[in-house]
């Protein structure tokens, strides 16, 4: 579903949360501008304590911002919450089932608390449980399910009421590949559905794979916005990672300032080089390098990850900050 002229679902200007910390404040989220359009999966990348989790608890009214406006799903975030709670679903880190009562019960007591009538509810949780391939699991207790399963029941009870938007914090964290990969057709089911999901992850590939528009999002502050391949595109050709015996130092400075190179920097003991055309660049690089009598011992080329947009708007590494 193409959401790029659509209305505007989630809209923030300024939005901010301090807290305060015996003798310090902290500055959780410091001034964050969003806009989220209707039908799509709008993702929220960044390391933990970046400040992901909070914007979330705030846009989905679990946490009162420090300042700055918002409205979400229609609704004006600080006047309007008990409305904004009947349009939105919400599924956190822990998620909310319950483990000593069966799936089903789970789902049918969550439609009853959103005001259905028993029937209506035993029907909508029947829907979800075909929906969520959690058939084979929906009549035992939640303490038996698998990590997945679980996973799969807790999006169920963020749908239970239909929701225009869905909140998903973190939604593979800690699963195995296998159940990431039924977490992921499950969002995209819901996208073509026509529902607005907004996602919170630390995974690079979880990002690339999944979302129409992302920001990347550290210390707090939004570093870069856009499609996957619009900012993959802001990263210069291609990517040369490299090290060499002895002084990296060395052989860095050596390179930095040949033409075909855009952008340098060391990052864990290697040397990045963002340059024009890797083909034509690496055997330069060979050239100079042998000529200045320096051994190489590693090389490689790869086109600009999420990674390397991270890398280059907060000098650091994602996947090591993930880690």
């Amino acid at each position: 579903m193409d959401a790029t002229n659509g209305p505007a679902v989630i809209e923030t200007h300024g939005l901010r949360r301090v807290f305060k910390m015996r003798a310090r404040t902290v500055e959780a989220v410091a001034g964050v501008d969003l806009t989220v359009k209707a039908g799509e999966i709008f993702g929220f990348l960044g390391p933990n304590g970046a400040g992901k989790t909070t914007t979330l608890r705030m846009l989905s009214t679990l946490m009162p911002p420090s300042g700055g406006t918002a409205r979400v799903a229609g609704c004006d975030l600080l006047t309007q919450s008990g409305e904004i709670r009947n349009r939105i679903g919400y599924v956190g880190q822990a998620g909310g089932a319950d483990r000593e009562i069966t799936g089903r019960r789970e789902l049918v007591f969550q439609g009853r608390l959103y005001g259905m009538s028993r029937a209506a509810a035993s029907k909508r949780a029947a829907e979800l449980i075909e929906m969520l391939e959690l058939e084979a699991c929906a009549d035992r207790a939640g303490s038996t399910y698998s990590g997945g399963q679980k996973r799969r029941l807790d999006i169920g009870l963020g749908l239970v009421h239909n929701p225009q938007l869905l909140f998903l914090d973190e939604p593979t964290t800690g699963l195995d590949p296998q159940s990431r990969a039924r977490v992921w057709d499950e969002v995209r089911r819901m996208h073509e559905r026509g529902t607005t999901v907004f996602l919170t992850t630390h995974y690079l590939d979880e990002a690339d794979a999944l979302c129409d528009r992302i920001a990347i999002i550290d210390y707090g502050k939004i570093v870069a916005e856009g499609t996957p391949e619009e900012l993959k595109r802001a990263v210069a050709g291609d990517v040369v990672t490299m090290s060499v015996a002895g002084d990296q130092q060395r052989a860095l400075d050596l390179l930095k300032d040949e033409p075909f190179v855009r952008e340098s920097r060391l990052e864990e003991g290697s040397i990045l080089l963002y340059v024009d055309r890797g083909e034509v660049a690496m055997p330069a690089i060979l050239r100079l390098l042998d000529t200045a009598g320096m051994q190489l011992m590693t090389i490689g080329l790869h086109r600009p990850s999420l990674d390397d947009v991270f890398l280059r708007q907060t000098g650091r590494s994602l996947r090591e900050t993930a880690a």
